[in-house]
Parts: C-alpha cells; sequence; structure tokens
C-alpha cells in the first residue's frame, strides 16, 4: 500500500534506459490521440442496436452517457495536468492508493487496451471487404479475413497487416504518429460530416414521433449501451512524457476530446433517426448501419461506399492510438520495476521504446490472427470502468493528503463530480452480463500472481524502502 510521491513521479518523466522520450506532441495532436482512440467503429455499428431500445431518443441517450463520461474525464483532468506522466490510471493510483491499487489500475488497462485494439483489428477485414465489394465487386478470401474455424477463416491476415502497418508508424516516432493520427481522424470526422449531410437531406419530422416509445427505462438502457462508445477520452493521459506543455494541455486535450465525440455522437444520432424511421433499425444486423441508411438516404450505392471507407479509417485509427497508449503505460510500470525493464528501453536515435513495441504488437497480432475473440472482447470494458473509478478516488484522495500540489485544473464541484464518477462507474458495471464479470475475476487472479510473483519482489520502491 505504500505511495509513490507524485513529486518523483514527474520528475522521473520521459526517462527511460538508454534514452528519454521526446516531447514533440501539441494541444491539437493530444485532443485528436482521443479522438482517435474514441471514436471507433462503434458508432458506424451501435444505432442499430441503440435505436430499438429508445427510438427517436436515443439522443438523448448519447447526451445521458457524455454526462456520465465527463465525470470521469473532470477527474483524469485534473490528476492528468498534476501528474503528466504516460501512466494514466497506473501513475495517478501509484501516488494516491498505494502500488497494489496501481498494479491493478494498470492490469486493467492491459486487458482494455491490449484485447480491445486485437477485436477492433479482427473487423477491418470485414470493413475492407465490404469497402472493396462496393467499389470493384469483389472481395478477399474469407481464408484471411476470418479467425480459424470461423466461417472458413484460417489465419486472419488482415488483422495482423493493419497491427504491422501501425507498429511501422509508431516504431517512427511519436511525432510521425501523432501526425498520421490527426490525417485519419480528420477523414473520419470528414466522413461522419458528410453522412449527416445526406442524411438530413432525407430528413422527415414524422421519424421523430413518437419521440420515446419505450420511455425513461428505453434512455437509460440505451445510453448503458452507448457509453462504451465514449471510452477512449482519457488516451491522452498516457503522452504526457511526450506532450510539449503537458500540465496545461492534457486537461484540455481530455475536454475538447470529449466535447468533439458527443457534438458528432448527437449529429449522427439525429440524422439517422431523422432519415430512417426508428422501428427499421435492425438490432440483429451487423453491417455497418451508417452505410445502409447512406444507400437509403441517395437512393444509391455510392454514399454507403464512402461512409464504409471511413469506418476502415476509423479502425486504423483506433489501433495506432490504443497500442501507442499501452506501450506508453508498459514504459512507466516497468520503470517501477512492477514488469521487466525491456519495456522501459529506449532507443537514443528514435527516442521510442522499441522492444515495447514489438512486444506489444506481437502479443497483439497472435490475438488478431489467431484468436476467435468473440464477445470476449467486451470484458475490457469493465477493465475501462474500473480504472476510471480508480482516478475518482484518486481525486478525493490527492486532494486530502496533498492539497499543495500545484494543480492547471481543477475539478468543479468538488467533491461531488469524482463521488459521482465513482458512483456512476459502479453503476454502469453492475449492468454488465455474469459472463464478463467471470472474465475480469480469472484476468484479475492471474494478475494478483503475476504482481506477488514478480512485481511485489522486483518494484523499485519496494528495494529503496527496503
Amino acid at each position: 500500500m505504500r505511495t509513490k510521491p507524485a513529486d518523483l513521479i514527474v520528475a522521473e518523466g520521459g526517462r527511460g534506459e538508454g534514452g528519454e522520450l521526446r516531447r514533440t506532441m501539441s494541444l491539437w495532436q493530444l485532443t485528436l490521440f482521443s479522438v482517435g482512440a474514441t471514436l471507433g467503429t462503434g458508432i458506424f455499428v451501435i444505432l442499430g442496436q441503440a435505436v430499438p431500445k429508445a427510438g427517436p431518443a436515443v439522443i438523448v441517450a448519447f447526451l445521458l452517457a457524455a454526462v456520465t463520461a465527463l465525470f470521469s474525464a473532470l477527474s483524469y483532468a485534473e490528476l492528468a495536468g498534476t501528474i503528466p506522466v504516460s501512466g494514466s490510471s497506473y501513475s495517478y493510483a501509484y501516488a494516491t492508493l498505494g502500488e497494489l491499487v496501481a498494479w491493478v489500475a494498470g492490469w486493467c488497462l492491459m486487458l482494455e487496451y491490449a484485447v480491445s485494439v486485437a477485436a477492433v483489428a479482427v473487423g477491418w477485414g470485414q470493413y475492407l471487404n465490404s469497402f472493396l465489394r462496393s467499389l470493384f465487386g469483389w472481395e478477399l478470401p474469407a481464408a484471411i479475413i476470418g479467425s480459424p474455424g470461423q466461417d472458413g477463416g484460417v489465419v486472419n491476415l488482415m488483422a495482423i497487416l493493419i497491427v504491422v502497418l501501425a507498429t511501422w508508424l509508431l516504431l517512427r516516432g511519436a511525432s510521425e504518429s501523432a501526425t498520421a493520427n490527426v490525417v485519419f481522424v480528420l477523414i473520419k470526422v470528414v466522413v461522419l460530416l458528410f453522412f449527416c449531410v445526406v442524411a438530413f437531406t432525407a430528413l422527415r419530422a414524422g421519424n421523430f414521433t413518437p419521440f420515446a416509445p419505450m420511455g425513461v427505462a428505453g434512455i437509460t438502457a440505451a445510453a448503458s449501451q452507448v457509453f462504451f462508445s465514449y471510452i477512449g477520452f482519457d488516451a491522452a493521459s498516457t503522452a504526457g512524457e511526450e506532450a510539449k506543455n503537458p500540465k496545461r494541455d492534457l486537461p484540455l486535450a481530455i475536454m475538447l476530446s470529449l466535447a468533439i465525440v458527443t457534438v458528432l455522437y448527437v449529429l449522427v444520432a439525429m440524422a439517422a433517426v431523422g432519415a430512417m424511421p426508428w422501428s427499421d433499425f435492425d438490432p440483429e444486423s451487423t453491417e455497418a448501419g451508417l452505410a445502409q441508411i447512406a444507400d437509403l438516404a441517395t437512393g444509391s450505392t455510392w454514399a454507403g461506399l464512402i461512409v464504409s471507407f471511413g469506418a476502415s479509417i476509423a479502425i486504423a485509427s483506433v489501433v495506432l492510438t490504443v497500442m501507442y497508449g499501452q506501450t506508453r503505460i508498459l514504459f512507466a510500470m516497468s520503470r517501477d520495476g512492477l514488469i521487466p525493464r525491456v519495456f522501459q528501453k529506449v532507443n537514443p536515435r528514435r527516442q521510442v521504446p522499441v522492444a515495447n513495441t514489438l512486444i506489444v504488437a506481437a502479443f497483439i497480432s497472435v490475438l488478431a490472427g489467431l484468436v476467435p475473440l468473440g464477445q470476449l472482447a467486451e470484458a475490457t470494458s469493465i477493465g475501462t470502468l474500473f480504472a476510471f473509478a480508480i482516478v475518482n478516488v484518486g481525486v478525493l484522495v490527492l486532494r486530502h493528503r496533498r492539497p499543495d500540489l500545484p494543480r492547471s485544473f481543477r475539478t468543479p464541484l468538488f467533491p461531488a463530480t469524482p463521488v459521482l464518477g465513482a458512483i456512476m462507474c459502479g453503476v454502469v458495471m453492475a449492468g454488465l452480463a455474469g459472463v464478463t464479470w467471470v472474465a475480469f475475476g480469472l484476468w484479475m487472479l492471474l494478475g494478483f500472481a503475476c504482481y506477488f510473483l514478480y512485481g511485489y519482489r522486483n518494484s523499485r520502491l519496494n528495494a529503496e524502502v527496503v
């Protein structure tokens, strides 16, 4: 339960074995890193599942989910400005709640980042196929776009390919990765705005009545589902040691990214429901719902083709930003001695953790190419929510223990905001399926075994105290 002083965590920022990370990221790049990690394929397909629950009031569901995410985002913003390092909630927990809780947070983030990015990569081949089918009338063989034993799949080479491309960008440097992500994010934002324009041309006022056919219960059920489309706003906090002005820019990037994503989600929801009656949305469909609506609005396939292209770009952006976050969290954990030293080695020429990046890429490639993840990927959500809850509690603890620390951002309405943030995380977690809790429990048991067999024995903080 020993804590690591926040001053020490900040002082060590950027330092690794053999070199230091380079501070190159601007506020703009940090903001789009969070947008890139958040604005994934979810919005391209989630309306098909959420609209039947809430009807046109799915618009309210997106706003309700945004408010729920906002409580945790405010807590992240305060801690990111106070402790601007790469470890995100892992480092924040180390400074406030102790080493064991920090390990739990880091272990939860490993589950969130590694498995979720593999799950996203698995779907890239499907979107690419949809795009190729619409454009050229042919598609890739099932053997290379599916997992072994699933619909003729042998090895999902397309999933491995997108991971390899992201790895290549990450190895070139943080600045180059951030620049590529800016391009990816701008493309998918333009595609979503294009969808809105197309769908609004087919808007029918009658499609908004009745507005909430399932009542308040339907709205809250849909909000719980679409909440997971907001996960990722914390990605900027993993870039704390490569930001030019982290104390100022990290809190701003987190809040700006959440605002941008919320506006886009609400616009897309309004356009989609206005263009197609809510009763026509198929919750069982796995196709790209926005592409279907775009085709319906225009009476042709060219609009859906553009939307499918946007979904493919969205996956590339998520894979890049989430892999980046994973490597930087492992970098921070390795520097503290909780995982092997190889993860903190920095290439002096490229100023990136090369070995760390290659190990993460290899692990994700195996998951994405060979393991049929299925609904197991949904278990990553509970790890994310648990990490969010830890951050909310961390704000309360750090305000009590270190009121003297300089804070570039203070959570408003303290202590109500972090308390509500922790409660909201608990409420959403309570609504998850039993199998999700079982998977999470097994993952945590494995994590405790790793900590007590390796992390506790090799902890730098433990060695310094002894």
